[in-house]
């Protein structure tokens, strides 16, 4: 029997697939590949402009595809902004299958991540990455959905796809064109499979606590029964005229006051000047505390590497050496640090090792596990890790 591999891709906008080897450090043409499993990350003009998923469906008939849009890729150390990246992945013993649901909007995302998780739930499913549009989607309700019907014994990952700070279109393929309002997600089956996770924000608060006193699911209306777009604005002063990609640097903790340990990042997609309002990329429940964050170059990198240090550690208590890590963080990281966000990148690195592959993209919601108890959500502003390994 083969054991399991993961090598990273790397596609030009001519659609030349190559892939790189970690340990020797030089890239080949990969054909001779045949990979049960293939991500591919790109921009989305690029994606739907370059015929590159197609082609790389073509490229490995028997494999399972499954991509998304996004502003920056990342193909460990690097950041790339303007090429395709991915990895291939072959299995030893761990079955996979592709799920896919078509959705029509915000409302119906519970209604999809339902439908999605019937088409993946089985006695044996030990996780699912899931790749959603981000615009269009409530990631919290979707996240729900997958969870109630899933089962549960499996855990949860993945992201919403990107757009960088443009926020014009966001896509998803499963080795066709990429479109819009698409939601898939790869199941993984079997004893064998051991994924293991970390998540970590890096961010820090600021001004007072406030409590959500009006919300509809992922719009903000009132805190503290005062137009929560006032308050933003306040606080941005003149970058407010640059909303919602300006409050990408302002993101809003959200808690349960009765769970406070279970504290979530926001992050903004649209606002509404007219109804003074703002939709986050998950819900923010009426009733919880809030406070305003920003952040530094020195803790998000912390933040990085805090994550990787957990789901080593994870992985290490499962006895399982990780082939492969998949890095879904935020966008609003992104846009913060600039040219330093490969720190973090490079701080992840640093934790799990130089030739372990390490591939992913910047997103508008990240979905993981708790780093403390394990309940699986959506996330803002957050870098989030999978690792994927399998037990001898």
């Amino acid at each position: 029997m083969r054991q399991m591999w993961a090598k990273r891709i790397s596609c030009t906008a001519d659609c030349d697939f190559t892939w790189q080897d970690e340990e020797k450090s030089t890239a080949r043409t990969h054909t001779v590949l045949k990979p049960d499993l293939v991500f591919l990350f790109g921009p989305a003009d690029l994606l739907r402009a370059s015929g590159a998923a197609e082609r790389l469906a073509g490229t490995y008939p028997g494999a399972i595809l499954i991509g998304c849009s996004s502003g920056t890729m990342v193909s460990a150390p690097h950041l790339l902004d303007d090429v395709m990246t991915g990895l291939a992945v072959g299995f030893e013993r761990t079955r996979v299958k592709l799920a896919t649901v078509d959705f029509e909007g915000a409302p119906s995302s519970e209604v999809a991540g339902r439908a999605l998780g019937a088409q993946l739930a089985a006695p044996d499913l030990a996780g699912v990455f899931v790749l959603s549009d981000g615009l269009d989607i409530n990631g919290s309700a979707l996240v729900k959905g997958l969870t109630a019907t899933a089962g549960d014994k499996a855990t949860f990952s993945g992201g919403l796809a990107g757009d960088g700070a443009r926020f014009s279109q966001t896509l998803v393929t499963v080795g066709g064109p990429p479109r819009s309002k698409l939601v898939a997600a790869i199941g993984f089956y079997g004893d064998s499979v051991k994924l293991a996770y970390g998540s970590a924000g890096g961010w820090d608060e600021f001004g007072p606590h406030r409590r959500i006193t009006r919300a509809e699911g992922n719009v903000l209306f009132e805190l503290d029964d005062k137009p929560a777009l006032d308050l933003y604005e306040r606080y941005l002063g003149p970058e407010a005229r640059d909303l919602p990609a300006s409050g990408l640097l302002y993101p809003l903790k959200v808690w349960d006051p009765e769970r406070s340990g279970d504290s979530v990042v926001r992050t903004i997609l649209s606002i509404d000047r007219e109804a003074r309002s703002m939709t986050f990329a998950g819900d923010v429940p009426q009733g919880w505390s809030s406070r305003l964050m920003r952040g530094s170059f020195d803790r998000l990198t912390q933040g990085a590497a805090e994550a990787a240090a957990h789901a080593a550690a994870s992985s290490a208590m499962a006895g399982v050496s990780p082939k492969l890590c998949l890095f879904v963080s935020c966008v609003g990281r992104r846009l913060l640090m600039g040219q330093r966000t490969e720190e973090e990148v490079e701080a992840v690195q640093n934790v799990l090792g130089g030739r372990l592959p390490i591939a992913g993209f910047y997103s508008y919601g990240e979905i993981a596990p708790q780093n403390a108890s394990g309940v699986c959500g959506l996330h803002n502003q957050t870098v989030t890790l999978t690792l994927i390994g399998e037990a001898a």
